[in-house]
């Protein structure tokens, strides 16, 4: 998930000025590409959709070798449809480049490694309801970095939201709380939403560059990030190298969740602006849940409904305000 705002415009702003995928619209799916809200649902249930492919994963590919092959085959395409924008916005990149390494190495290859690797642990219900929380953890990080000022009922919706986590961690036993016993996939997947959360907050100081050319070298570094972790992998003899099925992933999450669902969500954002764009995320958990629930049949618990309620209750209360 990557904001493609323009730097220059104001947070919140719902104007967005286009940022190379206008050049798409001639095609014939001219049509789709001029209907902002659904190709907002299509991001969104390909983004919900990752987390049924890192479950379907397990057993077919390993964590990190699905990690670095899914950079690879994103950079080759990034890189042959926005190679222009890369060589023309170089100079404004390179100006940059320390912090834009650190947001492709956490909030892209440190985020999906630790999603597909919490996949081997829990079940991609719990996946996508604790991503979730990430529109909250940046609104906690924006306080703690930039002291945003956070409203009462932002406070409680930080608050519910949490709670929401918190039934998903613990299975609705709250007393597991006392205990300190978590499941390590539900641990690791709320690390995978910190270094997100992280990226997010870095957004603000991106460089003043198309969205083209800035997820490019953003794939460029998560690729070669992504190098190091799969040498580990491999010298720990932990490695899987992909089956047939494991190759249908690779595709699946290189060509939908990493690079169509962004270009639709480029779209989108120049169609209707980045402030009403961003309130879709929140459909994720939704889409991730019924997916989770009709294709890989895990069980749908009360604790899974009240942690969802919760969860969207959450990020509800904390961007009223915004909204008005």
């Amino acid at each position: 998930m990557t904001d493609f705002r323009k730097p220059d415009d104001p947070p919140g702003s719902d104007t967005a000025a286009p940022h190379g995928i206008v050049r798409f619209v001639t095609t014939p799916v001219g049509w789709l590409f001029g209907q902002a809200y659904l190709l907002l649902a299509l991001t969104m249930l390909m983004w919900g959709g990752n987390a049924v492919a890192s479950r379907l994963a397990v057993g077919e590919i390993s964590p990190m070798a699905l990690t670095c092959l899914r950079w690879t085959v994103v950079i080759v395409i990034a890189v042959a449809i926005a190679h222009k924008e890369l060589v023309r916005e170089w100079p404004l990149l390179r100006e940059k480049l320390p912090m834009i390494i650190g947001m492709g190495a956490l909030g892209f290859t440190g985020f999906n490694a630790l999603f597909y690797l919490g996949a081997h642990y829990t079940t991609a219900v719990n996946l996508t309801i604790i991503q979730g929380a990430i529109p909250i953890i940046v609104l906690i990080g924006a306080l703690i970095v930039y002291g945003t000022r956070i409203t009462p009922l932002q406070v409680a919706g930080t608050i519910v939201t949490l709670t929401g986590v918190a039934f998903v961690a613990t299975r609705g036993e709250i007393a597991t709380l006392l205990q300190l016993a978590f499941n390590p996939g539900d641990l690791l997947m709320l690390s995978a939403c910190v270094l997100y959360a992280g990226y997010t907050l870095a957004l603000r100081n991106r460089p003043k560059v198309s969205g083209l050319a800035f997820f490019a070298i953003l794939a460029i570094i998560a690729f070669i990030t992504s190098i190091p972790l799969l040498g580990m992998e491999i010298a720990m003899g932990q490695v899987q190298w992909p089956t047939l099925n494991g190759w249908l992933i690779i595709l699946y999450v290189s060509l939908f969740p990493s690079l169509i669902a962004q270009l639709c969500f480029m779209r989108a954002v120049e169609l209707i602006g980045p402030g009403r764009s961003g309130l879709f995320v929140n459909l994720v958990p939704i889409f991730g849940a019924g997916l989770a629930v009709m294709i890989l049949a895990e069980p749908f618990q009360l604790y899974h409904a009240a942690a969802l309620a919760f969860v969207l209750g959450g990020i509800a209360l904390a961007e009223r305000n915004r909204g008005r």
